[in-house]
């Protein structure tokens, strides 16, 4: 890359986000290869410019880069390589699956830790989606030195070993020839930047560890058991690493009246034996509104009335599953004298044999089959 990203871009290092990406619309009409069809260039100038506003788009990275350049972005510069710029670790790596060095170094401040919560939600939130707060204890920045680690008007210092690549290799002579290896820098462990006076708080690892609070917008028919994955905001890396990304696991509190099956909603509506043999007149509250229930006559126990699209949305999707409700004929079983002269009476009229009114002779009858 010829110029730094500020250059590509063509703004000041101080510019705020609106002008980077102003700027980066318009050297992005300039250079489309599409705008340059007779300019075999125009496509490497159109990638240098989108990885330039890819980094000074993103604050964390912006950061990084103006404390450390391209080597605080993971990319390794240095001395040129006889493999084409990957490295004979590379080579390796691509056909093998790793590199006989011990694996690949990396350049400038690492990484990160990933860390993970749960979140309980309701039911209705599942409904409408939601916004929630979750509180993290982790890594963060150290306030007082920034995260670069160093002390107090001090600054780190590019590596003499290194040149700041975070990488050394060397050259020894074997049976083959020449033989190029590269690892990581030991005098500044892979960053690229040694810390001559660290910081009294964080101890030179420019961080310390802290709770943060995160916002997280939750999907609408988002199930209990799913993760949802918020880059970077893990743990700090070392050092204004970047960092690491945090895994949100999703529980759904159950709910006093609606069930999940799949994306419908499932309520259990309680009905006397009067109520579904005669019919009545049932108003529920569901999440968006009421629902207006006509019971006919001689409703049976287990029947569905289902209500479509009033149940979850769909996740990443158009339109919603049902609302199902489900009758449960409840049988009464602490009955007055009037209640179970009137069912006697009907069972009379409907010639249908029911225990007798002697409840001595009715257990008596009982015993006998036990």
């Amino acid at each position: 890359m010829t110029d730094d990203f500020y250059g590509l871009l063509g703004v000041d290092r101080s510019a705020d986000a609106e002008t980077i990406k102003k700027a980066y619309r318009r050297k992005a009409r300039e250079l489309h290869p599409d705008a340059n069809p007779g300019d075999p260039t125009a496509e490497d100038r159109f990638k240098e410019v989108s990885r330039a506003y890819e980094v000074l788009s993103d604050p964390e990275s912006r950061a990084r880069y103006d404390r450390f350049g391209e080597a605080g972005l993971g990319g390794g510069g240095g001395m040129g390589d006889p493999f084409g710029g990957g490295g004979l670790g590379d080579i390796f790596e691509a056909f093998f699956g790793g590199s006989p060095f011990g694996g690949r170094g990396q350049s400038g401040p690492p990484r990160g830790g990933d860390a993970e919560i749960a979140a309980t939600i309701t039911l209705e939130q599942v409904w409408s989606g939601a916004a929630v707060s979750v509180d993290v204890d982790g890594a963060v920045p150290c306030e007082d030195c920034s995260g670069t680690g160093a002390g107090s008007g001090t600054q780190p210092v590019t590596c003499s070993d290194c040149s700041g690549t975070g990488q050394v290799r060397r050259v020894r002579q074997s049976m083959l020839g020449q033989m190029v290896t590269s690892g990581p820098c030991t005098r500044c462990s892979g960053m690229g930047q040694v810390i001559v006076t660290p910081c009294t708080t964080c101890r030179g690892d420019g961080r310390v560890r802290g709770r943060r609070t995160h916002n997280i917008d939750v999907p609408a028919g988002i199930r209990s058991g799913q993760t949802l994955r918020l880059t970077g905001r893990g743990d700090a890396g070392p050092r204004g690493g970047a960092p690491g990304d945090l895994y949100v696991h999703i529980r759904v509190r159950d709910h006093e009246m609606f069930e999940r099956e799949d994306d419908d909603l499932v309520a259990y509506l309680p009905l006397s034996v009067s109520q579904a043999a005669l019919g009545t007149h049932v108003v529920l509250e569901a999440f968006d509104g009421e629902l207006d229930l006509v019971i006919p006559a001689g409703t049976q126990h287990g029947r569905e009335f289902v209500a479509r699209g009033r149940g979850l949305p769909h996740l990443q999707g158009r339109g919603a599953g049902h609302l199902r409700v489900r009758v449960r004929v409840v049988v009464p079983t602490d009955l007055t004298e009037e209640s179970e002269s009137l069912l006697r009476r009907l069972a009379e009229l409907n010639n249908e044999q029911v225990a007798p009114a002697d409840k001595g002779l009715f257990a008596r009858i009982k015993s006998a089959f036990s």
